[in-house]
């Protein structure tokens, strides 16, 4: 990644009740990301939560995904056309609202 770039962080928080099945994340959400997003997505990381900051403690969150674009604009597009697909995949692998955040790469 370089500098100026967007990173949309998509965070699922830890807590009572929250389940996430990260076979079918992996397996079919993410191969479902790329194909959506298509081109306008350049890099993308996936991370499963071990721990939190102290040890012994539980994770903040289930998973991350993060994802890298060359400007707002394209993710815009990118986002704006593949979100209603994206969305409705949330309930066949977790019941937790995701926490977005978008970043400019320093």
């Amino acid at each position: 990644m370089k500098k100026g770039m967007i990173k949309v962080s998509v965070m699922y928080p830890n807590g009572e009740d929250k389940n996430f099945n990260m076979e079918y994340y992996i397996n079919n959400h993410v191969p479902l990301v790329s194909k959506t997003l298509g081109d306008a997505l350049k890099i993308a990381s996936y991370d499963k939560g071990v721990g939190g900051g102290a040890p012994g403690t539980a994770v903040t969150y289930v998973a991350i995904a993060n994802l890298y674009f060359n400007t707002m604009e394209e993710f815009g597009q990118a986002f704006a056309a593949g979100a209603p697909t994206l969305m409705a995949d949330l309930p066949n692998f977790t019941n937790i609202e995701p926490v977005v955040q978008i970043s400019e790469v320093m």
